[in-house]
């Protein structure tokens, strides 16, 4: 029976696994049984299964424990029946860490074989042999504090009424010691926040929003988010993070502070005074009050029409200038037509008499399309107006060298083309007095 008992043990300690005991919980305490075998064939012994076998001991640093470990049992030696105790010091190193943690241990101690005759104390000294032991063992935890301890040693006793023997030793330890302030389950040592409870997964810090990401890392611990935004949410859905969009209600861009530009101004649409129009005043297109062509901003007279610095030229006949400001100045042409019209004639008719009155001036003539056809065959549809308006000028014998021209083809219209009408008011040749029109000295 004692044999099975034996073997059973043995089986046992090759199958148990642990934690080691670290300085979480520095301190362990053991409780269990043992098996004592003597190893000398000079006499006749059994294997002794005995209660109860005791330690106690404490985690230095770098693997290593020191501690004590106490032992009783009985057997039978050359048929005598023996009590046997041991108690000894001990230094334990732990070979490796993770979930199975073997170590070494080594350690002096007392033996005593009693074989019952009435003598006072313990470790009688007729009866106690100095021992040197050394082993391995195994542990294996259960929970966080609770682990099954296994080890089996040679102990040298060797002294008169001693003898060789292993010990084999089974039991339960509990490790104990570690600090954990806010109770959840996390040692202080290993825990990110303990002084609040958490989670152990989180290293001990808790997730107030449940988003997978712990408080101490997250930017917005009390909304959910995502990871790679610290944490926060994204209502738009723009990449930018609520705690930081300027507009979290609209989707736009990191360089709008997460707002939108729906006119692409550079101006975000919550500070753009004209967000649907592009402009660099305040997100608004610069005014021209005169129509003159020079922006407010750079008109020197921004009520009055004029070329010089946005200003009527002095230098310039009135009668001259007023016919030039007015409609009376625009030829009009027909869809895909540089042929001048008896209305248009009759314009350049007067043109003609103000170029004799007044001989010094010099004109610019203006050709213009609409958006019907190619804009290449509008670039020269212009061109062609403009010159049969030179042509017919010089036809009427004003000096070809009086008359400049420059064609615009469809790029400067005068009125929507997307209407008959505003396409028919770009059919035009036009002395435009944003152009050059000088006085000769």
């Amino acid at each position: 029976m004692k044999k099975i008992i034996y073997l059973s043990f043995c089986f046992i300690l090759s199958l148990s696994l642990s934690f080691a005991q670290t300085s979480d919980n520095p301190w362990a305490v053991s409780v269990g049984a043992n098996l004592v075998g003597i190893q000398d064939d000079s006499v006749d012994s059994d294997t002794g299964f005995g209660l109860p076998a005791l330690s106690l001991s404490r985690y230095i640093s770098s693997g290593l424990s020191l501690g004590a470990q106490w032992g009783a049992n009985s057997l039978d030696i050359n048929s005598v029946s023996i009590d046997y105790y041991s108690l000894d010091g001990i230094i334990k190193y732990n070979i490796s860490e993770g979930n199975t943690v073997p170590y070494l241990f080594g350690g002096y101690g007392l033996t005593s074989f009693n074989d019952g005759f009435d003598r006072e104390g313990m470790f009688p000294s007729n009866e106690v042999a100095r021992t040197y032991l050394g082993g391995v063992g195994v542990n294996f935890f259960v929970s966080d504090n609770w682990a099954i301890a296994a080890s089996t040693s040679y102990r040298s006793a060797s002294e008169n009424g001693a003898y060789n023997h292993l010990q084999h030793v089974i039991g339960v330890s509990y490790n104990f010691g570690s600090q954990d302030t806010d109770k959840d389950g996390v040692s202080d040592k290993k825990d990110a926040c303990p002084e609040v409870p958490g989670l152990k997964e989180f290293d001990g810090c808790p997730d107030g929003d449940s988003d997978g990401i712990p408080d101490n890392k997250d930017a917005c611990p009390e909304e959910a988010g995502s990871a790679d935004l610290n944490g926060c949410p994204d209502s738009d859905g723009d990449g930018v993070a609520d705690n930081e969009d300027a507009c979290p209600d609209a989707a736009g861009s990191a360089e709008m502070g997460g707002c939108p530009d729906s006119d692409g101004d550079g101006v975000s649409d919550k500070d753009d005074a004209c967000p649907n129009q592009a402009g660099e005043n305040n997100g608004c297109p610069w005014p021209d009050s005169d129509g003159d062509g020079v922006l407010d901003k750079d008109d020197a007279c921004p009520n009055e029409a004029g070329t010089d610095n946005g200003c009527p030229d002095k230098s310039l006949p009135q009668e001259l200038t007023d016919f030039l400001n007015s409609d009376k100045s625009k030829i009009m042409f027909m869809i895909s037509s540089s042929r001048i019209s008896k209305g248009g004639s009759a314009k350049l008719s007067e043109i003609k008499a103000l170029m004799e009155k007044f001989a010094d001036a010099v004109l610019t003539i203006e050709g213009h399309a609409s958006s019907d056809g190619p804009t290449d065959y509008n670039q020269k549809l212009s061109e062609r107006r403009a010159k049969a308006v030179k042509d017919a000028l010089v036809s009427m014998g004003v000096d070809a060298s009086r008359l400049n021209t420059a064609a615009f083809g469809e790029t400067r219209p005068a009125a929507d083309n997307n209407t008959s009408e505003g396409r028919a008011s770009n059919r035009r040749v036009e002395f435009d007095r944003r152009v050059e029109i000088k006085v000769k000295d």
